[in-house]
């Protein structure tokens, strides 16, 4: 009986011993991994007080926005597999060069999707990347996230051109990807980001001097193209502690012909009508189209509420976002494109629909409309 007493605590010790490990190697992450960005100053709260939508050391939205955790059926639901939430095969995408990126610079502006959020745009001889989340998961570690559905990237980090402006819409991993910034920050030339998130910026290496971190309504001119950052309806944070320390935001993008609407991440509200009418109308809308669920339908829209977005804005042409790359929600993966088709066909919206890597000329009178998504069920 002794020798069994002591066995027990021998293995108790072990457990424990285990379990302490465990924890502090969890803590050790959240508190000194990079991944997690950096929070704002003191002087920067002091400065974010100032504006209608910092409460309570937090930023928040024009509108109530719910942000009640999902319930645990929902969470069980995730853990179920689903195989139409996801490709039935690896996607393919179309390449691009990054020379003839180079030798296109003079051209008409031209727009890139490369899943997800991410564009790369070329306008009046500028590339500009647009939420470029170019890693394989959206998460702080590749065993927490969801592997990306295309087997490649249209272009590989290293084989992107110089840049010459980025801009963010927010600081989740799925837009803002630390391995990306890693990769492409000594490439280029100037950052444009809400409030707050030029802190994870300079935590990864990039100097202040190539940052500039702008409220709603903000405008930044750069080479004859200017950069506003709107309203949008949804949230911030990349740790457990940081809830709604940086700013999130849309995207008016004015060049000299041309004018395109970057809605970002968020709900449906009020902002899109607003943001019509003061900068509409748009040659394109890049609104956001995926990851939604009822439960959460404040802070993503469901694909109906996009194409009601896309007339809000004023857009002649629009393009569904924030899907075809990855699996954040319980939906089928093709679920965003056909019911945003179905609806933009009722209301008579111009919805185009490029493949990865296909690149969308402005000023055409032909878009891309092909349902390559059908190929891949």
């Amino acid at each position: 009986m002794k020798f069994l007493f002591r066995f027990l605590r021998v293995i108790g010790k072990a457990v424990l011993f285990i379990l302490f490990t465990v924890v502090l190697i969890v803590v050790s992450f959240l508190y000194l991994s990079p991944q997690f960005g950096s929070s704002p100053t003191d002087e920067q709260i002091e400065e974010y007080r100032k504006t209608n939508h910092y409460s309570e050391d937090s930023w928040v939205n024009l509108v109530k926005t719910e942000m009640a955790a999902p319930d645990l059926s929902i969470m069980l639901e995730f853990f179920k597999s689903d195989p139409a939430r996801s490709p039935a095969k690896g996607v393919d995408v179309q390449k691009l060069d990054s020379l003839e990126i180079e030798d296109y610079r003079s051209r008409a502006t031209r727009i890139t999707w490369f899943g997800h959020s991410a564009f790369l745009l070329e306008m009046q001889g500028q590339v500009i990347l647009l939420d470029p989340m170019l890693g394989e998961t959206p998460s702080p570690h590749p065993w927490l996230g969801s592997s990306r559905y295309s087997r490649s990237l249209p272009l590989s980090l290293d084989e992107l051109p110089q840049i010459d402006a980025v801009l963010f819409s927010h600081d989740h991993y799925d837009h803002l990807d630390y391995p990306t910034i890693k990769k492409i920050k000594d490439k280029v030339r100037m950052f444009y980001v809400p409030l707050g998130l030029d802190n994870h910026l300079i935590r990864w290496g990039v100097e202040p001097a190539r940052i500039q971190a702008g409220d709603w309504w903000e405008s930044f001119d750069f080479e004859g193209i200017t950069f506003t950052a709107a309203p949008a309806r949804h949230f911030s944070g990349r740790g457990i502690t940081d809830r709604n320390s940086t700013l999130w935001c849309s995207w008016i993008i004015e060049g000299k012909k041309d004018e395109i609407y970057f809605s970002g991440d968020g709900g449906y509200g009020p902002h899109f009508k607003k943001i019509g009418e003061q900068y509409g109308p748009f040659d394109l809308a890049l609104l956001e189209c995926g990851q939604y669920n009822l439960a959460w339908q404040d802070i993503h829209m469901m694909p109906e509420e996009t194409v009601q977005a896309g007339i809000d804005v004023r857009a002649k042409w629009m393009i569904p976002i924030h899907w075809g790359a990855f699996t954040l929600s319980l939906h089928s993966w093709t679920d965003p494109i056909e019911r945003a088709s179905a609806k933009a066909k009722e209301l008579g919206v111009n919805l185009s629909s490029p493949r990865i890597g296909e690149a969308v000329v402005l000023g055409k009178n032909k878009y891309p409309t092909y349902a390559w998504w059908l190929d891949y069920q």
